[in-house]
């Protein structure tokens, strides 16, 4: 799968920062992943953040899960000996991939996501699209487009057109554009943290 360059689509929604245990950086939340210790000391990755007990926060990236976990930094952050999977970052990448393609969905649902180079255009000519999701492996006249009137709204290229079409029960779609709305919010951060498993460090 192409993975190319990170786009910033990290938005603070709550003004509530938390530390990385792997950088040490405080950042807002939105731009993280929280991790509990599950009953058999098993590292859980606590994506929706409801799950009870001491948590740990670490930046949505493949390389900083990576770092905490070479480090012992889990363990250390959760008073308690935990087990790590060897699979961590896959298992997550695939959970955030899930939550992405749900946010969509219901984003769809509610009348504020469009697919189609079409229907992507005149959502861009609106002036009210705040992200443009163009398919990782779409061909790149169509993407460069569309591109061009994109202005503020950020361009994530974070899905293939097969994981992009699950979210409009389509066998496979390639531009896509989201406005404002309900589900704006969550559909940005999830496609946020899942940019940072698919993007090179």
């Amino acid at each position: 799968m192409p993975r190319g360059g990170r786009d910033k689509i990290l938005e603070r929604t709550d003004g509530t920062d938390r530390r990385c245990i792997a950088t040490g950086e405080s950042q807002p939340r939105n731009g993280l992943i929280r991790f509990v210790a599950g009953p058999d000391g098993v590292l859980v990755p606590d994506l929706a953040e409801k799950l009870p007990g001491r948590g740990v926060w670490v930046s949505a990236t493949a390389d900083a899960v990576m770092l905490a976990a070479s480090k012992g930094l889990f363990s250390r952050g959760l008073k308690q000996k935990i087990e790590v999977s060897p699979v961590l970052v896959d298992s997550i990448e695939g959970l955030l991939l899930k939550r992405l393609v749900n946010a969509m969905s219901m984003a769809r649902k509610s009348g504020i996501a469009v697919c189609g180079f079409e229907r992507t255009k005149e959502a861009l000519w609106s002036g009210k699209t705040r992200l443009l999701f163009a398919a990782a492996d779409g061909a790149e006249d169509g993407k460069s487009k569309l591109r061009g009137l994109a202005e503020s709204a950020r361009i994530v290229s974070v899905l293939t057109s097969v994981e992009l079409g699950l979210a409009f029960g389509r066998d496979f779609v390639i531009h896509a554009a989201l406005l404002n709305g309900g589900a704006t919010s969550r559909t940005i951060r999830e496609a946020r943290r899942l940019e940072g498993f698919r993007s090179l460090a």
